[in-house]
């Protein structure tokens, strides 16, 4: 009687490598494993902690845009290797704390990349925003609990509701409300109050307006990309739009110095 040949067992499937080949110039970070392992999920989990509202989508646009570059399984799932995790890091601290656009990140990273100094401060940390960016989603603030925060009377920061210059939300103040009352609080000692800041909140909605014309092609499609796009691009000229209102006033008040 003949023997059953036994069944060989198939071999092992190497986990995915972006290690450089030889001769190739480690691109940035280097020293770090480029082994692929990590699933969106696992990258979502490591990043979770410091950027709390990053998203799926927000990876896949910041691969669209060529910042990072995970490996495919043959099943065309995305793997990341611990090397791209923190070059996501790095990316999403640049956004968040410097407000930098992506095309001046992608610059940083191609120099990086060929080798520049990458001793990196890290950046102070911030509250981040819906986008992957700069805000804390947990803080629900009302005028009371506000104005106890802050140690302003409760009546400071109702005037500034009634005036229009903060709003609510189901009784709710929006997160950027702490930063306005602080510098309402401040020009409150020079006599300026609610009344006069009408103007800053009428100005700011104008160039909301603006943005919001800029994005509204991406934030009409459906795709998840299109929107992390549109996020990010209201973002970035966003704060352009505050630096160069900043800028303005600045220079419109040096003329009235002696």
């Amino acid at each position: 009687m003949s023997v059953p040949a036994r069944r060989q067992q198939p071999a092992a499937r190497p986990e995915p490598d972006t290690a450089p080949r030889h001769g190739a110039t480690e691109p940035w970070p280097r020293g770090i494993s480029r082994t692929a392992t990590m699933r969106i999920s696992d990258v979502l989990a490591a990043l979770q902690l410091e950027f709390p509202a990053v998203t799926p989508s927000k990876l896949r646009f910041l691969e669209e845009q060529g910042l990072v570059e995970p490996v495919r399984t043959p099943a065309g799932y995305r793997q990341y290797s611990p090397a791209d995790v923190e070059r996501l890091r790095f990316v999403l601290r640049l956004q968040r704390d410097e407000y930098m656009p992506l095309r001046v990140i992608a610059e940083q990273l191609a120099a990086l990349d060929a080798g520049a100094d990458d001793d990196e401060q890290t950046p102070r940390a911030r509250l981040a925003t819906k986008d992957g960016v700069r805000l804390n989603a947990d803080v629900r603030w009302t005028a009371a609990t506000l104005a106890a925060e802050l140690g302003v009377e409760p009546a400071f920061v109702e005037d500034l509701v009634a005036a229009g210059v903060l709003r609510t939300t189901s009784g709710h103040l929006d997160p950027w409300s702490r930063d306005v009352v602080v510098a309402a609080a401040a020009l409150a000692e020079h006599g300026i109050d609610a009344r006069h800041l009408r103007q800053f909140r009428t100005a700011a909605d104008r160039q909301a307006d603006l943005v919001d014309q800029l994005v509204a092609p991406w934030r009409g499609q459906r795709t998840a990309s299109a929107r992390a796009r549109a996020g990010t691009v209201a973002a970035e000229v966003g704060e352009l739009c505050a630096q160069m209102h900043t800028a303005l006033v600045r220079a419109a008040v040096a003329e009235l110095a002696p």
